[in-house]
């Protein structure tokens, strides 16, 4: 059965309050501290205490280090990383924190991904923090992670470079694509640390996913929030997705359809987009006929029923509909496990079910761009090590490629 874990991010996320939470799920922090041992580093300890936030209780992390400013290159963390005897998820997980990291820092800054220089996300805390979560998500066995919409601070904050905005440049390019919202509070709530492990490591995003919940943790910011509590939570469980049944014992969904017959092509594939940002499993447009011989579209989206009232507002608001059709309906998920594999030093993400293998189309966009490859070669490559990989091509299920032996 698939484990899950989900961060509620109603407070943002850093590195620190992802790895306390975890520690207060119910990682071990002794098996924590071992398997960052691994790297062949030292000058840090690693501590957890209780803390309360707004009457809460979490668990608030201290990397202690003893070393003075150091300016890592991302080839210096990915080499350490492959020297340690990390376990093989936690070694890809972590490379892939820092390869997301360094792909949108060298954006930033017009340099190669390899070359670009870390500074506080190249400190040894910054790094304990990294390879300290993914070691504790190793610890409770967690296969994937989810996480909410993600809350964002303003104002500005003393950089490296300098003062520069909340959200910080980082943290927006590695928010791409993921749900996030802005908040009044006047401090950094998530770092880029804390974005790159979502982007990395979050394979679907939203409320709650389906899961039968063990365990949960609270992970402490540094200082107290007026009118919130600075925690990030993490909610531990077995997906419930994967049992496939009959009428009855489906997933629970809501279907909300609107009619629109007054919308741009760009302004329904925003809406779809929106939808699908908002938390809504799946979006999409079908064409109509209505009264009148009008021409137009059903814009449709299917989300949990604690998401319609947020997904509901997101169609009328982008679609310009003045009501909304609910309907609910049940979803019978196929079972399906996530692998990864590495292309040109990039990791791809490969969802498999039963006689399928489907290279994760937003990894293999991100490698095409970074690659200048074709995005169908990314696709072709990475699909094919998977089946190198897991031996199916040995096994004879699949044929191997033309001019290889069997």
């Amino acid at each position: 059965m698939t484990r899950r874990a989900w961060f509620n991010c109603f407070s943002g996320i850093s590195g620190d309050m992802a790895l306390g939470a975890l520690l207060d799920a119910g990682a071990d922090v002794d098996e924590v501290r071992t398997l960052v041992d691994r790297l062949p580093i030292d000058g840090w300890t690693l501590q957890a205490e209780p803390v309360l936030r707004c009457g809460l209780a979490g668990t608030k992390v201290q990397v202690g280090v003893t070393e003075t400013t150091v300016y890592r290159t991302a080839a210096n963390i990915l080499a350490m990383i492959n020297e340690a005897t990390l376990p093989d998820r936690v070694a890809r997980r972590a490379r892939s924190v820092f390869g997301a990291l360094a792909e949108v820092e060298g954006r930033l800054h017009d340099r190669p991904p390899a070359q670009v220089h870390f500074h506080e996300v190249g400190a040894l805390d910054s790094i304990v923090d990294v390879i300290g979560t993914c070691a504790a998500l190793e610890v409770l066995d967690v296969d994937e992670v989810w996480s909410s919409s993600v809350a964002t601070g303003q104002g500005m904050v003393r950089s490296a470079h300098g003062l520069i905005p909340i959200p910080a440049p980082a943290t927006v390019g590695l928010l791409a694509g993921a749900p996030t919202h802005g908040t009044n509070v006047a401090h950094e709530l998530t770092t880029p640390t804390g974005a790159a492990l979502l982007a990395a490591l979050a394979t679907g995003w939203g409320a709650l996913p389906p899961l039968v919940v063990e365990v949960t943790g609270y992970g402490a910011g540094d200082r107290e929030l007026e009118g919130r509590p600075n925690l990030t939570q993490v909610v531990v469980g077995t997906a419930t997705d994967e049992v496939i049944g009959g009428p009855g014992s489906g997933q629970p969904l809501t279907r909300l359809d609107v009619n629109v017959d007054d919308a741009t092509g760009e302004t329904l594939a925003h809406a779809v987009a929106e939808c699908l940002a908002a938390g809504a499993w799946d979006a999409w447009v079908t064409p109509i006929v209505m009264k009148k011989g009008r021409p137009a579209h059903v814009v449709s989206a299917l989300c949990d029923p604690a998401a319609v009232a947020t997904v509901a507002g997101v169609l009328t608001a982008e679609t310009g509909s003045l009501g909304v059709r609910a309907h609910g309906v049940e979803r019978w998920a196929t079972v399906r496990t996530m692998h990864e594999v590495e292309i040109d030093g990039y990791t791809v993400a490969i969802k498999v079910s039963a006689g399928r293998a489907k290279a994760e189309h937003d990894d293999a966009a991100r490698v095409a761009r970074a690659t200048g490859r074709p995005l169908r070669e990314v696709v072709s490559l990475a699909e094919e090590a998977w089946r190198r990989s897991s031996g199916i091509e040995r096994s004879g299920l699949v044929p191997p490629p033309d001019g290889e032996p069997a």
